[in-house]
């Protein structure tokens, strides 16, 4: 047991401004994430460069804002700290991959073929596991109309996992709700709620039981049933990419897609990692920062991707009892995990089950750390040992 989980706060409800030191004009990282904003608000992403779904040029605007202060607050220094100590080298590279920001930011070493290939991994993991791309496992797997598919090893690792959180959240989380997802269809310009006839005839189809698995054939028995495994993806990818690079020597590195972040070791001049926790419903502002080493921090919220219609507002966490966004009072969920699966299956768990299970939740998961939950009420939970420091400036 953790002892006494539960500390309380509330996040600051004035305008709160993050300060960092940074060596901006020197670091590689920083310079890149400055370059795409800037691209971004003057000229469209052309679709070829995004595989998955078109995305609009607010969300990545908005994303490429939050990770600008995440990188200063992670201390992205090239070689020399605040103290003008030398480190040794960095080398760092932001790409657009899975229809999202992709960042990579390795210490230690100049050597950018290391680089290239740890952004190959990210490829090549997402043409397995794209719900969209035809070559795809998911999309050949989804369209076999009940008919066993051989598919990759990473695949099965990947969807085993989906079947741990869906049995660990009692069916709330569950990676066969791919038709009742591509129905809300929120990658869209112009999202709408679907019929209630629609929901509910996707609902019928959402049962991870109903997956069959066998060494390396997959099938779903529902001929209808569609796999979705965009909500622990990402987090797989990110530590397939800090394992490469654990391999090959590398001690110290920051991975970040989309959100979804593992650093390995410490900073490059010896500190802990330090990463921003986003305001919800705010593109750049922080309610805090997390000390990390040598771990993953992954997030989730109702705020990520979400339309309005008439007055209400629609978030993409959906509930396959429902057919509709989840219900809790749980907006954003922090997760700080031994590895980046595990802490996004988590925080989209306890979204969806709300801040009374957390603690049971995270009491049952190898690897878990600590999470920072933020309430409906504006209230803040701490649960475990997150090293959560909640202030107006960092430094």
């Amino acid at each position: 047991m953790r002892g006494n989980l539960y500390n309380k706060m509330y996040y600051m409800r004035n305008n709160t401004y993050i300060k960092a030191r940074c060596g901006a004009t020197r670091c590689v990282a920083l310079r890149r994430c400055i370059a795409l904003l800037c691209c971004a608000t003057a000229q469209r992403i052309t679709a070829q460069r995004i595989t998955t779904r078109r995305i609009t040029m607010r969300r990545i605007t908005a994303f490429l804002l939050v990770s600008f202060v995440c990188l200063m607050l992670a201390g992205c220094l090239p070689a020399e700290n605040r103290n003008g100590e030398t480190h040794g080298e960095q080398i760092s590279e932001t790409r657009i991959l899975m229809s999202t920001v992709c960042t990579i930011t390795i210490n230690g070493t100049g050597d950018e073929e290391l680089l290239n290939d740890a952004f190959e991994i990210c490829q090549q993991l997402e043409a397995l596991f794209s719900i969209t791309d035809e070559q795809s496992d998911v999309w050949r797997v989804n369209h076999a109309e009940g008919e066993p598919i051989q598919v990759a090893p990473e695949t099965v690792e990947l969807v085993l996992r989906g079947i741990e959180f869906g049995e660990l959240s009692d069916g709330m989380f569950d990676i066969t709700i791919g038709r009742l997802s591509r129905l809300w269809n929120y990658g869209d310009e112009n999202p709408s709620v679907p019929s209630i006839r629609e929901r509910e005839a996707a609902q019928t189809t959402v049962n991870y039981s109903q997956l069959n698995m066998n060494e390396n054939v997959l099938q779903i028995k529902d001929s209808q049933g569609w796999l979705d495994l965009g909500a622990i993806a990402k987090g797989y990818i990110a530590d397939k990419i800090a394992s490469f690079l654990q391999s090959s020597g590398i001690e110290s590195a920051f991975i970040n897609l989309g959100g979804d972040i593992v650093v390995i070791g410490n900073r490059i001049d010896g500190n802990p990692w330090r990463l921003g926790i986003r305001k919800p419903f705010t593109n750049d502002e922080l309610i805090g920062v997390v000390e990390v080493t040598g771990a993953a921090v992954t997030s989730s919220g109702i705020y990520e991707r979400q339309f309005e219609e008439n007055g209400r507002l629609y978030h993409h966490i959906l509930d396959p009892f429902t057919g509709l966004p989840a219900e809790s009072d749980v907006i954003s969920a922090t997760v700080i995990t031994e590895d980046a699966v595990t802490g996004e299956g988590l925080s989209t768990i306890v979204v969806l089950l709300g801040s009374e299970r957390a603690e049971e939740i995270f009491n049952q998961t190898q690897g878990f750390i600590g999470a920072v939950l933020i309430l409906e009420s504006g209230e803040i939970l701490t649960v475990g040992e997150p090293q959560f420091r909640q202030e107006a400036h960092a430094e």
